[in-house]
């Protein structure tokens, strides 16, 4: 690229990927999917009007971690402890079934390989990318139909979220155990420490925060130290831990989301996230996907790719529902609440064709995924919830009754 070039691509970038957003969200689709595919048109797999280049990786890189500080900001702390050990069993359970699952497609259709060999960590890389929920999608859905603050809505919102968490956990041990001279312990060691070590940052910036958002509300300085700390765990967690730079940028926003200003600090985020750093990140996935590579094989793995990753969420989830002695047809609505995929998937993948854990022709069974789950969830609940009055009604309604 020329020294001025980028400034072009940006251009194109920003205009193909909002015109995209906008009609994906005429479709009712999410303007995620818009931009994505945004990316597939100026890529060189279609027009070529846009190649990858060092500049746009660094961009994108940014984007996720700016995506995933947000996700942690905006985590609701009392809604994820109210509902307990049960949305904890849904999401351990949600993340294991579809890993096993992801990991015994991949051995069926290309092998396993060797026990801890890269080939077999490919496999689990992509049961790794099928774990995790898409909150965002999930919560639009219940907020929709009236569902959100009932109780099936808080145990799916509420299980999404850790969901999310164990999967980029899974993700940390995933790429920490690709280094072919990488020690189980030490893999094991560093998460604790880092641990550890969030632990303790955490608890002094969150009370210096908290002096700081107390003395100066609603001032511009609190956002840029909050940035500040998202760059430097992200920074610390891979430099220094051997752990994914997104978990740190993550730890970093579960930090602050307790804060009296968290909102306005994500919306201070957001501005960045959402004007420039969100679509160049979304726009690079489809410039990295590649339809040259693309045969009958890939085709088919795609369509089971979709079809187990959403299958492994609806049987994990809704099974252990059942197992707390929910109806069959609540149960089913857990599952199917949880088989949502979006950003975080699109965040994993990312992450692991920067490491060369996947190929990028795989992009195409995740979008796919991305497509598929964002359509099927809202039409299969409201199908679910049908015939039956909203809890939120319900809860009101029964104080009411009693007397009578």
């Amino acid at each position: 690229m020329d020294k001025i070039g980028f400034f072009r691509d940006l251009a194109i970038i920003f205009l193909t990927a909002k015109v995209m957003g906008l009609a994906a969200n005429k479709l009712k689709a999410p303007q995620v999917v818009g931009e994505i595919v945004a990316g597939l048109l100026i890529g060189p797999s279609v027009l070529g009007w846009v190649g990858q280049s060092d500049f746009l990786s660094m961009m994108a890189e940014i984007g996720v971690i700016l995506l995933m500080f947000s996700a942690g900001i905006e985590t609701n702390m009392k809604d994820l402890l109210k509902t307990g050990p049960k949305a904890l069993l849904v999401a351990c359970i949600g993340v294991l079934v579809p890993l096993m699952g992801g990991t015994a497609l991949y051995g069926a259709f290309y092998g396993f390989g060797k026990l801890g060999s890269e080939h077999f960590l490919r496999a689990v890389f992509i049961g790794t990318i099928m774990t995790a929920t898409s909150v965002g999608i999930t919560v639009q859905a219940l907020k929709e139909l009236g569902r959100l603050k009932g109780h099936i809505g808080t145990l799916i919102t509420s299980a999404a979220i850790i969901d999310d968490v164990i999967g980029i956990i899974v993700l940390t041990f995933v790429i920490g155990f690709k280094d072919p001279d990488s020690n189980p312990l030490d893999v094991v060691w560093h998460t604790v420490l880092f641990i550890v070590f969030s632990i303790g940052v955490g608890f002094a910036c969150y009370y210096i925060f908290k002096l700081i958002d107390k003395r100066y509300p609603h001032q511009r300085r609190v956002p840029i130290l909050g940035l500040a700390l998202c760059m430097f765990l992200a920074y610390a967690a891979e430099k220094y831990f051997g752990i994914a730079d997104i978990t740190g940028a993550y730890v970093a926003g579960l930090i602050l989301c307790s804060l009296h200003d968290s909102n306005y600090i994500a919306r201070k985020i957001d501005i960045s996230s959402y004007m420039m750093f969100g679509p160049v990140f979304f726009a690079s996935i489809g410039i990295k996907t590649q339809f040259d590579g693309i045969n009958a094989e890939l085709l088919i793995f795609s369509l089971c790719f979709v079809l187990v990753a959403l299958l492994t969420k609806i049987i994990g989830c809704g099974l252990v529902a059942k197992c707390m002695r929910y109806s069959w047809r609540d149960s089913l609505k857990v599952g199917v609440g949880m088989m949502t995929r979006g950003e975080v998937a699109l965040i994993v993948s990312q992450k692991g064709l920067s490491v060369g854990m996947m190929d990028a022709k795989y992009f195409t069974s995740v979008i796919l995924l991305i497509i598929a789950s964002s359509i099927l969830t809202p039409i299969v609940l409201k199908l679910l919830f049908r015939g039956e009055p909203p809890e939120e009604e319900e809860q009101e309604q029964a104080p009411a009754a009693q007397p009578a």
